[in-house]
């Protein structure tokens, strides 16, 4: 399996309500950090989509928690599209120490873009694709055979 490249980091402010009384952050909580990530990824990636007709749903999300997070560590959440077909795309994310780089946890999702109107999952765009292969600095489609 190829090792993924992280071209997009964004550093997230632990709250205080992230977290829980043993003085680590919540498991719950790093979903929060996760979306967070996934919403930035995309208005850098595919800038001009018009959210109001148009969203991406998740169909299908794990997560491997490799290390706690305490409150006072500082972290980010890493995004990269893994894959890429024609009504979906594989995102992987994981949550780093930032001082030391160290993996916190590690999630995989499957999206899918959602037409916001007709309530139907739709195919990705080639401007999308593009945006995003271009980004990514590779062809993430596999051909069809």
């Amino acid at each position: 399996m190829e090792e993924t490249t992280f071209r997009h980091t964004l550093p997230i402010q632990l709250r205080f309500n992230d977290v829980d009384k043993f003085g680590h952050v919540n498991n719950t909580v790093y979903f929060s950090f996760y979306d967070l990530g996934k919403t930035e990824y995309f208005a850098s990636v595919c800038p001009g989509v018009n959210w109001e007709k148009e969203g991406i749903v998740v169909v299908h999300i794990e997560a491997n928690f490799v290390s706690q997070i305490f409150g006072s560590d500082q972290v980010a959440v890493q995004t990269a599209v893994t894959k890429i077909g024609t009504t979906s795309f594989h995102l992987t994310q994981r949550v780093i120490d930032i001082k030391t780089e160290e993996v916190k946890c590690i999630c995989t999702s499957i999206m899918v873009l959602y037409d916001l109107e007709n309530h139907v999952s739709k195919p990705l765009s080639q401007d999308w694709i593009s945006a995003i292969c271009s980004y990514e600095g590779k062809e993430l489609r596999k051909e069809k055979k």
